[in-house]
C-alpha cells in the first residue's frame, strides 16, 4: 500500500482547519489535495488525536505484517499436506 505524503499530524492538522470558519473547498485547495481524500481522512482519523493516529498506524502495519506471516505458513501446510499424501 502506497504510503500518504502527509504525516499524521499534518493529516490532522488539516481535519482541524475545516473545523473552523474556513469551507472544506478552501482547506482541500491550500492542502493540495481532493475532497474525496479529505472524506476520507476524516471518516479515518477524524476525532483522533495525533498519538491516537501514530498508535493506529502501528497497529496497522503489525495487521499486515501478521497477515503475511499467516499466508507464509498457510502455502508452507499445503506444500507439507501434498508432498506427505503422495506415495513413495
Amino acid at each position: 500500500m502506497k504510503r500518504s505524503r502527509f504525516s499524521e499530524e499534518q493529516i490532522i492538522g488539516i481535519l482541524r482547519e475545516a473545523e473552523g470558519r474556513e469551507t472544506v473547498k478552501s482547506v482541500c485547495a491550500r492542502a493540495n489535495i481532493s475532497e474525496a481524500t479529505f472524506y476520507a481522512w476524516k471518516r479515518k482519523y477524524g476525532g483522533l488525536d495525533v498519538s491516537e493516529a501514530r498508535r493506529l498506524r502501528s497497529l496497522e502495519d503489525e495487521n499486515a505484517r501478521l497477515k503475511r506471516i499467516i499466508a507464509d505458513l498457510s502455502v508452507q501446510n499445503d506444500i507439507l499436506k501434498e508432498v506427505n499424501s503422495k506415495k513413495w
